[in-house]
């Protein structure tokens, strides 16, 4: 009778009969901050899933992966690099560890690799693995609708399961003929909120809260600061000319050190009219000095979402090498950059990029979001962004996912 059962049911049955196993196997990739943020929010909440089974996880870790007990075959903190010419120059870390997690996934046979994010490595490692019969799961899918739409092969061959943060994201992969995706919702969503207030910000940073405040967050990777710090130093200083009451902060990256964000101040000082003494620089607040501000300039990238979450009315700007925005800029097949506009479908956020990111462009636009009636409806449009993100609890949704695929074959091995 069993075996006259449509395979659903049958490893429904299966598994209420048979005992799956108390420990599994997983092998985790991630190799950007973000990715390590979001891996180790996954970590958490496989292990938080069931008292009954257990969960051993190695890989690719960041700082945040480790602290979750993840094991270390290869340290990501290393390999968080954009750029061609930057990861041309570390091209040998990264075969290094191509080829040291691929011995790693044949010597312990894992019952599923999971691969966060960086579709760049992570493609090319699912296509060796999946080649030796190894599962894999894609948490944060690889942004195909933006660029480089081919790999959708890859995709389909060597993904088994595929995980999707962004709502728009699941339809277009269904229509590709991916049917083995599901959307979970982003990982911000539910969990991007300000330890404290705008006039507890204020207290702690010696700002005043009746008075205008804009953040200033150039990104996460030292390039980015470089090359996006000092257009925003320079409309910083135009800002302070013509609305002197205005009060700018510069949020710094927790990848990156308070010194050397002084020191690219320090070399704009001549240009921008500015110094370290006269300007905020907020280390570790990001959440905090978003809520708090009345508008503010995002790099291009997750940050974006942090700021649409909180209702924070942005420009959205980003500067890359020439080298840089003229081989990958040809590749983007999107209307929009930013992860904002992405998602509302529309340009809500006004995006600087590449030549369009001058001292001048910026205090326009920004001088834009500080009037009320723009501001206001900003902050509505921003909203709605927030409810498309989802509810919350992405990660707890892609642990359950993960748990059921891999409770299924158990239940399949079993039999």
């Amino acid at each position: 009778m069993l075996t006259r059962m449509p395979n659903d049911a049958r490893i429904d049955v299966l598994l209420s009969f048979r005992a799956v196993p108390k420990r599994f196997q997983l092998m985790i990739v991630a190799g950007e901050p973000s990715g390590d943020a979001h891996a180790a929010a996954l970590v958490n909440a496989l292990r938080k899933k069931s008292l009954r089974v257990e969960f051993d996880c190695f890989g690719a870790t960041g700082p945040l992966m480790r602290a979750e007990g993840v094991e270390t075959i290869v340290n990501s903190d290393e390999l968080a690099i954009m750029g061609i010419l930057e990861v041309a120059r570390a091209l040998p870390k990264f075969l290094h560890a191509f080829r040291t997690l691929k011995q790693a996934a044949f010597a312990r046979s894992p019952d599923a690799v999971v691969l966060v994010d960086w579709p760049e490595f992570n493609l090319r490692l699912a296509t060796a693995l999946h080649r030796r019969g190894l599962k894999i799961i894609y948490y944060i899918s690889p942004q195909l609708w933006a660029w480089r739409p081919r790999r959708i092969s890859t995709i389909q061959r060597d993904i088994d399961l595929l995980l999707s943060i962004l709502p728009f994201e699941a339809e277009w992969f269904k229509a590709r003929g991916v049917d083995h995706v599901q959307f979970v919702g982003h990982p911000l969503a539910g969990e991007v909120r300000a330890r404290f207030g705008r006039e507890e910000f204020c207290r702690r940073h010696d700002l005043n809260p009746s008075q205008p405040i804009v953040s200033l967050l150039p990104g996460s990777r030292r390039k980015e600061l470089q090359r996006i710090l000092p257009p925003m130093l320079g409309a910083v200083a135009k800002l302070n000319a013509v609305r002197p009451e205005i009060q700018c902060v510069v949020v710094v990256a927790p990848s990156r050190t308070i010194e050397e964000t002084k020191q690219i101040v320090t070399q704009q000082n001549g240009a921008a009219s500015i110094t370290v003494a006269s300007i905020k620089l907020v280390p570790g607040e990001t959440p905090e000095a978003l809520a708090a501000s009345d508008a503010a300039a995002v790099a291009s990238g997750t940050a974006t979402l942090e700021a649409a979450l909180l209702e924070t009315p942005m420009v959205v700007v980003y500067k890359e090498s020439a080298v840089n925005w003229h081989t990958l800029g040809r590749l983007i097949t999107v209307s929009h950059y930013g992860l904002v506009n992405l998602v509302a479908g529309k340009e809500i956020a006004r995006e600087l990029m590449q030549n369009d990111l001058t001292a001048e462009t910026l205090t326009r636009e920004l001088l834009k979001l500080l009037d009320p009636a723009a501001n206001r409806i900003a902050r509505q449009q921003l909203a709605e962004v927030a409810q498309r993100l989802g509810e919350g609890g992405a990660s707890e949704r892609a642990a359950e996912l993960i748990s059921d695929f891999l409770n299924q074959r158990a239940a399949v091995q079993a039999f």
